[in-house]
C-alpha cells in the first residue's frame, strides 16, 4: 500500500473498527499482542483513544492509544514533553521506525500497520474520496441495509440538535437565564430566514422583549419600535403612516436610549415581495401585540396544530397595500402561511424545547421535541429534492432534518471514515 496516500484520519478508523489482521499480531520488539479493547474514540486533545486494553506478552496494560503514521511523529508533536500521554500503552503507526518514550522516560510499545490493512478497505476509501457524485458513496448506497440506515439518520438528528445547544445556551447565559428573552432573539432571527436572519437578530438585541412588552397594546409603537431600530425610519417620505411611525419612534427611541441598526444590512434583492423584512417586521409585530407569556404557552403546547394557532399572525393594514414605504400595491391580506409557521417550529422550537429540557432536567420537554418533527411535513428544498433523485425520501421533518445534517456535516465534508453508512460500504471486503 502507498505511504504516500496513507492518512492518519484512516488509521484511526481502521484501529477502532478492528479492520486489520489480528492473527498472531506482535509489537515492533518482537513480543505477543492481543488487543482486547481499542478504546474510546477521543476528538479532543490527547491521546486518540482512551480506556484501551492489550495484553502484550503475559501482562495486561490499560491505559491509552496513540496513533500516527510514522513513529517519528511523536516527537515531531512534542508528546515525549507532555505529560498528558504518559498513560500511552501502545503507539500504533503505519511505518515503525524508531522507539519513542514517555515524558516520564518509560519506552511505548509499537505497533505496525503496514501490510497488516485489507487492500479492498483502503480501495473502497480512496474510491469514494476521489468521486465527484453529490454524495461519495451515492453508487453504493443501494447496499446498506434499512436498519443501518434509519439508526444513522436518527443519531443525525440528534447530533443536530446537540450542535445547535451550544449557541442557544451561550445566548442564555448572555440573558441571565432568561427564557423569554433568549426566545425572542431567536424567533426574531429565524424570521430573517438565512439571507435576513443576522439583522434580524441584531434588531431583536438592540430593543429588548421588555420595552416590547410595555407597547404591546399598541400596535402602530410596536411597529415604530421595530421599524426604528431597523433603521427604516430615515428617509423623507410624506407617506402619512409613515410619518407617524418616524414621530412615535423618535419620542421612544430618547425615552429608551435606543441606537438603531444599519439600514443597509436588510437584503430584499432575490427575495419574493412577500418575504421582504418590511413584511415580516409588520408580522412580527403582530405576533407580538397578540401574544402573550409566548415561550410558556409553547411549553404547554402538545400539538404542532396548537403551535399553529399561536404564530396565527398578519401584518397591520398599511402593510397590505404595500410591500416597502412609500410605493402602494394591489391589495393582498398578507398572514404568516403555514410553511413559515412550520420552518419556526423546527429551527427555533424544537431546538428550544430540547435545549430546555436537557438544562432542567424535563424530559417531557425533550421527547415533545422530537414528536413535533415527527408530527410535521418534510421541508422543500433542493437538498432534499437530491436526496429524493438517489433514493432516500424523508416522510417527516425528524427524518428531512437528519438528512439535511448527514448532507452538511459528513457528506460535504466527506467524513465517511466517521459515518454509520460510510463504514458499511468501506467495511465490505467483496
Amino acid at each position: 500500500m502507498a505511504y504516500a496516500t496513507m492518512t492518519e484520519e484512516f488509521l484511526h478508523y481502521v484501529w477502532r473498527y478492528r479492520l486489520f489482521d489480528m492473527v498472531d499480531l506482535k509489537t515492533a520488539e518482537g513480543e505477543d499482542l492481543q488487543v482486547i479493547k481499542t478504546g474510546d474514540y477521543n476528538t479532543h486533545a490527547g491521546a486518540d483513544f482512551f480506556n484501551a486494553k492489550i495484553m502484550i506478552g503475559n501482562t495486561l496494560w490499560a491505559g491509552n492509544v496513540e496513533i500516527h503514521l510514522q513513529t517519528n511523529d511523536w516527537n515531531k508533536h512534542r508528546h515525549q514533553h507532555d505529560g498528558a500521554y504518559n498513560n500511552v500503552i501502545l503507539h500504533v503507526v503505519h511505518d515503525a521506525g524508531m522507539e519513542v518514550q514517555t515524558q516520564s522516560n518509560r519506552a511505548v510499545p509499537l505497533l505496525e500497520l503496514k501490510g497488516k490493512i485489507k487492500r479492498k478497505i483502503w480501495d473502497n476509501y480512496e474510491e469514494m474520496l476521489a468521486n465527484n457524485d453529490w454524495i461519495p458513496c451515492q453508487k453504493q448506497l443501494h447496499a446498506v441495509d434499512a436498519a443501518t440506515l434509519d439508526s444513522w439518520l436518527e443519531k443525525m438528528v440528534f447530533e443536530r440538535l446537540e450542535r445547535k445547544t451550544y449557541d442557544l445556551l451561550q445566548g442564555l447565559n448572555q440573558n441571565r437565564n432568561n427564557w423569554e428573552e433568549t426566545f425572542y432573539v431567536n424567533l426574531a432571527k429565524n424570521f430573517g430566514y438565512k439571507i435576513n436572519s443576522l439583522p434580524f437578530e441584531l434588531l431583536a438585541k438592540s430593543v429588548s422583549n421588555l420595552i416590547l412588552a410595555k407597547h404591546k397594546d399598541k400596535p402602530l409603537q410596536l411597529e415604530a419600535l421595530l421599524f426604528g431600530q431597523a433603521g427604516m425610519l430615515n428617509k423623507d417620505f410624506k407617506d402619512d403612516y409613515y410619518l407617524k411611525l418616524r414621530s412615535e419612534y423618535e419620542f421612544l427611541k430618547h425615552k429608551y436610549s435606543l441606537q438603531p441598526i444599519d439600514e443597509n444590512m436588510w437584503k430584499f434583492m432575490r427575495l419574493r415581495p412577500i418575504g421582504f423584512p418590511t413584511i415580516r417586521i409588520s408580522q412580527f409585530a403582530d405576533l407580538i401585540h397578540h401574544s402573550s407569556h409566548l415561550f410558556s404557552k409553547i411549553l404547554v403546547a402538545e400539538h404542532v396544530k396548537d403551535l399553529e394557532k399561536l404564530f396565527d399572525a398578519h401584518t397591520s393594514d398599511y402593510w397590505q397595500e404595500h410591500y416597502t414605504f412609500d410605493k402602494p400595491s394591489i391589495k393582498q391580506e398578507k398572514r404568516i402561511g403555514k410553511d413559515f409557521i412550520h420552518n419556526i417550529i423546527i429551527n427555533t422550537i424544537v431546538p428550544f424545547l430540547y435545549v430546555y429540557g436537557k438544562k432542567l432536567n424535563i424530559k417531557k420537554q425533550t421527547d415533545k421535541a422530537l414528536e413535533l418533527m415527527k408530527q410535521l411535513p418534510k421541508e422543500n428544498n433542493s437538498i432534499l429534492d437530491k436526496w429524493s433523485e438517489i433514493g432516500i425520501d424523508a416522510k417527516d421533518s425528524f427524518q428531512s432534518q437528519a438528512l439535511l445534517e448527514l448532507k452538511n456535516e459528513y457528506c460535504f465534508r466527506k467524513k465517511c471514515l466517521t459515518c454509520a453508512v460510510g463504514n458499511k460500504i468501506l467495511s465490505r471486503d467483496e
